[in-house]
């Protein structure tokens, strides 16, 4: 009889769970601000329904997650019923800890091919209907936080296509298997697993305070939701409501993803006017690359260090006021490519921490531009 309850309790837990979430509404313990009606996912209109029969086990028996649904209750003033129910009503997705493995050291990285995914014909056109159908959006949130509509537009079209593939993982599967079953092999696995326990921290308290379901939403395998894929703390520090109707919304919204984007790049440090890159020659007389290389990504140099050590500018490179990277980007067996960097070429790179990923947002963002000039 033992053993047949314990066989039986994970099932009964996770109906009771489905239950509770299908019947009891959530309840904040102080009211919801204004702005943070929650946006992505709530309302998908173009993301398909998981496949139920991909996922494994509910976490509804798991004591580990039960036990940071308790602590998550406490910590933010939350129903521990409704916390324990939506945890218990997620689902371990078994591709998705793979999916987080870094590529082996040493893999080769091929900037024309990466760029080559992104710039490309099918994102450019569609990147000029986004542009003409917002285009008084776009200038206002230039004009209101300083970040070129170009940029704007080369994120969310390498982000989602303007919406059309905002992911199909359910958010709650996502975050749980990452918060409590992210691969040990990852050389940093307990950074990383916090990072996505407090990305379903913030998740579980952006549903409860909007009064909407966690188990609707859906996203990327990470967790990330909406046409600029903001992970949950994004949405709850940087989102805003740009359109001034009373409510966030990031999946059906063009306006509230346009300013909110635009945001994120202000708080994060944008300069206005300050160009992203400079081409830059290296000059095998002066060059000093393994100097010039170490602080990576990191605007370090002012140009008068940054030329005499080999890195030859011209024209606005040279007047440029402030600190400079050089950013490598390689192509194989090829030559790499080389850029000058600024302080805004690392402010994209807050976006997602990739050199290959800033490069392409802003040569999809200038292909865009110049497209809509023809």
């Amino acid at each position: 009889m033992r053993r047949l309850l314990r066989l039986l309790l994970p099932a009964a837990v996770a109906t009771l769970a489905l239950a509770l979430l299908a019947s009891t509404p959530a309840r904040a313990t102080t009211p919801a601000p204004k702005n943070l009606k929650h946006d992505k996912g709530a309302r998908p209109v173009a993301a398909k329904r998981p496949d139920a029969s991909r996922a494994g086990p509910s976490y509804a028996g798991r004591e580990d997650a039960m036990q940071f649904a308790d602590e998550v209750a406490a910590r933010d003033g939350l129903d521990p019923a409704w916390v324990r129910a939506s945890i218990g009503s997620a689902r371990l997705l078994p591709n998705v800890p793979r999916l987080m493995v870094p590529a082996a050291p040493g893999a080769t990285k091929n900037w024309r091919a990466y760029r080559g995914r992104f710039v490309e014909p099918v994102r450019i056109a569609a990147g000029v209907r986004f542009w003409r159908d917002n285009a008084d959006t776009l200038a206002r949130a230039e004009a209101s936080f300083g970040v070129p509509a170009e940029i704007i537009v080369g994120i969310i079209g390498v982000e989602t296509i303007y919406g059309r593939n905002m992911g199909s993982f359910r958010v709650i599967d996502a975050l749980s298997t990452l918060a409590f079953d992210f691969p040990e092999a990852h050389p940093r696995a307990a950074e990383r697993q916090a990072f996505f326990r407090a990305e379903l921290e913030s998740f579980l308290v952006l549903q409860n305070r909007s009064g909407e379901s966690p188990l609707l939403p859906l996203g990327s395998y990470a967790g990330a939701m909406g046409m600029p894929q903001f992970m949950p703390s994004s949405i709850g520090s940087f989102a805003v409501d740009f359109d001034g109707d009373g409510r966030i919304d990031l999946v059906n919204d063009p306006a509230d993803v346009i300013g909110s984007v635009a945001n994120y790049f202000k708080a994060f440090g944008w300069t206005p006017g300050m160009a992203s890159i400079f081409p830059v020659r290296l000059d095998p007389q002066r060059l000093q690359k393994e100097m010039l290389l170490a602080p990576d990504i990191v605007p370090t140099f002012n140009v008068e260090t940054f030329t005499a050590a080999g890195a030859a500018l011209d024209g606005e490179g040279l007047a440029h006021p402030g600190l400079l990277a050089l950013i490598e980007l390689q192509n194989g067996g090829d030559a790499p490519t080389y850029v000058a960097g600024t302080k805004n070429f690392y402010v994209i790179t807050r976006y997602n921490w990739s050199s290959y990923y800033a490069m392409s947002v802003i040569e999809l963002g200038r292909e865009v531009r110049l497209a809509m000039a023809q």
